[in-house]
């Protein structure tokens, strides 16, 4: 079975925290959400609790293959500033292994620790500014090499679904998505 990590933050925006929990679930995915806050409880960008079923501390020697990032703020940045968080994208990069964020996320997480060289990405329009390449950032979902990435709470169903195509293949992807009615 596929894993993937989802850490959270205070301000994670609420519809692309949980459309990627659910999406990736509903593929059959491990999927862990991990607290960068020091305590298993963050509270959304719009008010919604989300109960963490780990604190990013505890995971730093397991494995995922795929790290996702919500957007939404300030919890796109919490997450760019948390050394452990970056650790392990900086590790997932140098093996090749899935990684992404959404909306903020691509710009205050990736860009600002160096994990966006030499990729094309996209982001919230807000933020593609500060993205190196600039070539897609118009796209809704971006795929380069092992990085997706995708513009925000609008687009946060079809970038669930590339996570799935990336990480379990098309035919997966169409069987979460048929009864989904999409």
């Amino acid at each position: 079975m596929p894993t993937a990590l989802i850490p959270v933050a205070d301000g994670s925006e609420d519809i692309e925290t949980v459309t990627l929990i659910d999406v990736l679930r509903r593929a059959e995915v491990d999927v862990t959400v991990a607290s960068v806050t020091g305590k298993p409880g963050i509270v959304a960008a719009r008010g919604t609790r989300i109960e963490a079923d780990a604190l990013i501390e505890d995971l730093v020697d397991k494995a995922f293959d795929l790290i996702v990032l919500p957007g939404g703020m300030p919890g796109a940045e919490t997450l760019g500033a948390n050394d452990t968080l970056i650790r392990m994208l900086k590790q997932q990069q140098s093996a090749g292994k899935l990684y992404g964020a959404i909306c903020a996320a691509p710009a205050l997480a990736l860009a600002s620790n160096g994990l966006l060289e030499g990729v094309a990405a996209t982001g919230h329009p807000a933020f593609t500014d500060t993205l190196p390449d600039q070539s897609r950032v118009h796209e809704r979902v971006v795929r380069d090499g092992s990085c997706l990435t995708s513009r925000g709470p609008g687009t946060a169903l079809e970038f669930s679904l590339a996570l799935v195509d990336a990480l379990c293949g098309k035919a997966k992807r169409d069987a979460v998505a048929a009864p989904m009615v999409l």
